[in-house]
């Protein structure tokens, strides 16, 4: 019973947080692409929230839970499924760092900018744009997590 109610937090909490991703990029996108300053302001400072309310306690909660599932299953971390998948979580990591603090100097920017009747500086869709390359990767390591997590009985068996 703790083995499948830890594997249900890990599945629910890895929906969470690729879900909330996706979400986020698609909906910053296209109200940047919108240049509605106030939608650009108030879907900034949501992202920022989002981020810490619900993408926060998911980067917290996989690596526990996964840690407790892979004790369960007796699994190594020289598995390599498990090692690749820790890797690919700290990479997958190392681009989210940065994309926090853009995402918070773009809400800075947006609001400040409005508040003062300004149109939004070029340092707004600098920052942007790194968040979103910084995001290809953080995706493409997710699909790989997510790969990993559901054919590694299969590849490396």
């Amino acid at each position: 019973m703790m083995y499948l109610s830890l594997k249900l937090i890990h599945i629910l909490s890895a929906i969470v947080l690729f879900g909330l991703g996706s979400g986020t990029v698609f909906y910053k996108v296209m109200t940047d692409k919108s240049r509605d300053h106030a939608a650009i302001a108030v879907t900034s400072k949501h992202v920022v929230l989002a981020d810490w309310w619900f993408t926060t306690p998911t980067v917290i909660i996989q690596p526990l839970t996964g840690i407790l599932l892979a004790d369960q299953l007796s699994a190594s971390f020289g598995d390599g499924w498990l090692w690749w998948t820790v890797v690919l979580y700290l990479l997958t990591g190392l681009c989210w760092l940065p994309v926090v603090v853009l995402q918070i100097r773009m809400r800075d920017i947006a609001a400040d900018s409005l508040a003062q009747g300004r149109p939004l500086p070029y340092l707004y869709s600098y920052y942007s744009k790194i968040w979103l390359w910084l995001g290809v990767p953080a995706f493409f390591g997710m699909i790989g997590i997510t790969t990993l997590m559901i054919f590694h009985n299969s590849l490396w068996s």
